[in-house]
């Protein structure tokens, strides 16, 4: 039985030679009134017709088949594919063909729509770098052009301005020092030195490495009530020093005059912590959560404050986090605050 909607190209050949021999073959018989020769004329003409039907079918409509094949993979083909090509493809009805047809374009679709995307991420990187690079070297450049009109001659004017271009070249080491850093770990070059630690006390480290910037700010810090007690991760002690520093140091950009800090350490599972620093800043607006976490990536408010920094740290966090086996997260909500969390492996015995 034909299924019309699914025809190779040998039961194409033998429903077309059958609908030709048919009719042919009982006007035979009727005009000669033997039914031998009917039968006889029914199976030279069936034969044939098929035949003819099937070899046109095979090197023509086939061959351009096989060429759009040979396009889809865009590459000499291997003696697998001319195996397929030879006796597989051509058992394959023309729906199949364009089911394949189909799922390549798809595929092409999907491909073509990703590189859309890198590409916008990679001229908005350039813009971010070029921006993060030419704030401070003009800086540098106009306190240097100052001194030599003149301002070098005075000691006041030129300590002062030499100060300010010191700063700013400081601010340039820190760039690329954070950009080395950040291409190292995509290239998975990170070695981790894992060792048991309390989380506690390595969070307390870091609020207390950025205390002065913290009373600047009027931020205070503090545990949340029923995590003070002391539990123990098996993880990179300096990447997480690093990880919870540029998390608090975030906090403290962001967040309010006179705000709070709060840090949560949570039990999730018998293998797992879970680490969590919440303020009560300016929060993200929720179409920019997927994206916080890539290189030079801060939000139209973040921006408006014009607030110094590489733009690295949270990718840079994301990649320590991911080189432990883990995942960062985030919650945040506009005007109430933000909350960044990341797990790690608990306690390791031996």
């Amino acid at each position: 039985m034909f299924d019309s909607k699914n025809l190779t190209p040998k039961k194409l050949a033998a429903l077309t030679a059958l609908i030709l021999s048919v009719p042919i073959s009982i006007g035979i018989y009727v005009l000669e009134g033997q039914w031998l020769v009917g039968l006889v004329s029914f199976c030279i003409i069936f034969l044939g017709s098929y035949l003819l039907i099937f070899s046109i079918v095979q090197n023509f409509i086939y061959r351009k088949i096989k060429l759009i094949y040979k396009f889809i993979h865009q590459t000499k083909a291997t003696r697998r594919e001319e195996t397929y090509y030879k006796y597989i493809l051509p058992q394959k009805s023309i729906d199949e063909v364009r089911e394949d047809v189909e799922a390549w374009a798809k595929q092409r679709s999907r491909e073509v729509d990703a590189l859309k995307r890198n590409e916008a991420y990679r001229r908005e990187f350039l813009q971010n770098l070029s921006h993060e690079l030419k704030t401070p070297v003009f800086a540098i450049q106009g306190y240097i052009d100052t001194l030599l009109s003149g301002a070098l001659e005075n000691p006041e004017v030129n300590k002062r301005f030499l100060e300010k271009a010191g700063k700013n070249v400081d601010r340039l080491a820190n760039l690329l020092k954070d950009l080395d850093a950040i291409s190292k770990l995509e290239r998975g070059e990170l070695k981790l030195v894992k060792r048991n630690f309390v989380i506690q006390d390595v969070i307390r480290e870091a609020f207390e490495s950025l205390s002065l910037k913290a009373e600047s700010a009027g931020v205070d810090f503090s545990f949340k009530k029923g995590c003070e007690k002391p539990v123990v991760v098996y993880a990179d002690k300096e990447k997480i020093l690093q990880v919870v520093c540029n998390l608090f140091d975030n906090a403290i950009k962001y967040g309010k005059t006179g705000g709070h800090i709060v840090a949560s350490v949570y039990n999730t599972d018998d293998n797992t912590i879970l680490v969590e620093i919440s303020d009560n800043g300016i929060g993200i607006p929720e179409k920019y959560l997927d994206r916080i976490f890539e290189r030079f990536y801060r939000t139209s408010g973040g921006r408006n404050k014009d607030i110094k920094g590489s733009g690295l740290g949270l990718a840079i966090c994301k990649h320590i986090i991911e080189a432990h086996g883990h995942t960062i997260h985030v919650r945040s909500k506009e005007d109430v605050g933000t909350t960044i969390g990341f797990t790690l492996d608990k306690r390791k015995e031996g």
